[in-house]
């Protein structure tokens, strides 16, 4: 309990270490941490979201869409930084290809079968009106993918914002992995008080995903999930 607390404290010092001054402030850490986070995951949905919802919508390639997610789930991190050393170099390219790789499956999984899954009829529909594949695409596949496809989004965040600590192990200076590498410097409650710190930021960041994620589902899809949540009896059926 005395190292939460001490974790707390060296919290609400912005990471400042008695006896060891010159060290960078955690709400810099923390704000570089964001935004190498969100570098790669912005380069995953350019990768993931157009391959994975273009492969729902022609009903083809589950095989290629389902183990991609496989193959990116048990590739660990650290050995993608260690092949990407020898090509690369250290640094933060290599930081975001791990990333990338790790943040891309879930994405181009969940798109897939979110567009994959979409009821025919309201497609077909959509082609007798005279709507081209991308109009049938962006006006009816994807908002009625989205609650699927942004939780394969909100797995990815939390998965590269866990992550990107490595990027203390690969050369790049300037995130919250730096103190969780340096007891020595930030000693046991410095490096449990950065730890505090990347976990609150990813919650963070789902919760502002999810916020997104409610606001681009159509209306008719929320109210659907709340009346299934309620159960059958407050839709009114027969106890």
């Amino acid at each position: 309990m005395h190292e939460f607390v001490e974790a707390f404290h060296f919290i609400a010092r912005d990471g400042a270490v008695p006896g060891t001054p010159g060290l960078p402030s955690l709400a810099r850490l923390t704000l570089e941490t964001l935004k190498v986070s969100a570098i790669g995951v912005a380069i995953s949905l350019v990768i993931a979201v157009p391959l994975g919802v273009w492969l729902g919508h022609l009903h083809r390639g589950s095989f290629l869409a389902i183990n991609v997610g496989n193959v990116g789930r048990a590739l660990p991190s650290l050995v993608v930084l260690a092949i990407g050393d020898a090509f690369l170099g250290l640094g933060l390219t290599v930081v975001e290809v791990a990333l990338v790789i790790l943040a891309v499956p879930p994405i181009v999984t969940n798109a897939y079968l979110g567009v994959d899954g979409v009821d025919r009829d309201l497609v077909d529909a959509a082609r007798g009106m005279g709507m081209s594949a991308w109009e049938t695409i962006s006006r009816v596949e994807l908002p009625l993918a989205a609650p699927l496809l942004f939780t394969g989004i909100r797995t990815a965040a939390l998965f590269v914002v866990s992550t990107t600590t490595i990027a203390a192990l690969a050369g790049f200076s300037g995130s919250l992995g730096d103190v969780i590498a340096n007891e020595t410097s930030y000693h046991f409650s410095g490096v449990l008080g950065a730890a505090i710190c990347v976990a609150a930021l990813a919650l963070l960041v789902d919760g502002a995903l999810l916020l997104v994620q409610r606001r681009l589902t159509p209306r008719g899809l929320r109210l659907e999930e709340r009346a299934r949540a309620r159960g059958p009896l407050a839709e009114g059926a027969p106890a």
